[in-house]
């Protein structure tokens, strides 16, 4: 007899998942951050089941061919440290699906609180001309796309291989006609171009954060993370030359994460306005297209 025969269904698969993702200590932080949401979303996957199964449904008993199968991802997981996201290939964000693998980060920026708000109170108008720069997977300037359905979004990124994921996504959310992916080294591939709102998650962890972390992360592309000893190589390039993509009323948004407190150590006399979320959080500020063109002097010194 099987060492999972008694693991009769759905329910019993996620708690015996739970306890052996608890048992291996994982960690978790790309889409989910426990156990439970973990199992859950990796059993529901492997029986073809949407994540809005109704409970009920979680007493339902599995057959033999289906325990294997999903005993089999769990047990890949725990093996592999590998993000959720890339064994099941997708992921969601601010309410929608996104093709990922490993050539992109896992979205889960908490940027997306900020588009489901329509980044109020910060923009005085809906954009016409968005632009999201170090996109990765498209996940951002996609639901920013959504959000503002008259607007023309750019996905920028310096990677080809994450502008191939990005291309999927526009094809998948049929926004083709008005999202569009682009090669750009910071803001090199957009020469002349402006934008309304620039929003950005780009690389952002220093080098202290790098050495120390989990295996999880480690399968994810290095240059979507590392970014030098403060975390703003690039950071220090997109402030410098910020002023000269945005629009007159433009808003500059960037995510910095735990670098947050460099960005502050670096520029003591910007007053950048970082956001407070509700769902949970930090190190993403706003700035306006006035303050960029004054501190614009100031941010070049920093090169």
């Amino acid at each position: 007899m099987s060492e999972y025969a008694a693991l009769h269904s759905i329910q019993d698969l996620v708690r015996w998942g739970v306890s052996r993702f608890h048992q291996a200590e994982l960690f978790f932080g790309h889409g989910t951050d426990n156990a439970w949401d973990e199992s859950r979303l990796l059993v529901l996957h492997a029986l073809y089941l949407p994540w809005e199964t109704p409970q009920e449904y979680l007493h339902c008993r599995v057959t033999d061919e289906e325990r294997d199968a999903v005993v089999a991802l769990l047990e890949e997981r725990i093996r592999l440290r590998m993000p959720a996201a890339y064994l099941t290939g997708h992921a969601r964000f601010a309410g929608l699906d996104f093709v990922v693998d490993d050539r992109v980060l896992v979205p889960r920026s908490p940027i997306a609180e900020l588009i489901d708000g329509r980044f109020e109170p910060w923009l005085e108008r809906a954009p016409l001309r968005i632009l999201d720069l170090c996109t990765g997977s498209g996940c951002i300037g996609i639901a920013c796309a959504y959000a503002f359905p008259e607007a023309e979004v750019v996905l920028a990124d310096l990677s080809a291989d994450a502008l191939a994921v990005a291309e999927q996504n526009i094809e998948m959310h049929e926004l083709a006609e008005r999202v569009e992916a682009r090669w750009s080294d910071g803001f090199d591939g957009l020469a002349g171009e402006r934008f309304d709102l620039i929003v950005s998650n780009p690389p952002y962890v220093d080098a202290e954060d790098m050495s120390l972390l989990p295996d999880e992360y480690r399968h994810e592309p290095e240059m979507g993370l590392a970014a030098g000893d403060d975390g703003l190589d690039l950071v220090r390039r997109m402030l410098a030359e910020a002023a000269d993509y945005l629009t007159e009323d433009g808003v500059l948004v960037i995510e910095v994460g735990n670098s947050m407190v460099h960005v502050m150590a670096e520029w003591p006399e910007v007053d950048f306005e970082w956001v407070k979320f509700r769902q949970g959080g930090h190190g993403v500020f706003v700035l306006s297209a006035e303050q960029c063109r004054h501190f614009q002097s100031l941010f070049a010194e920093s090169l």
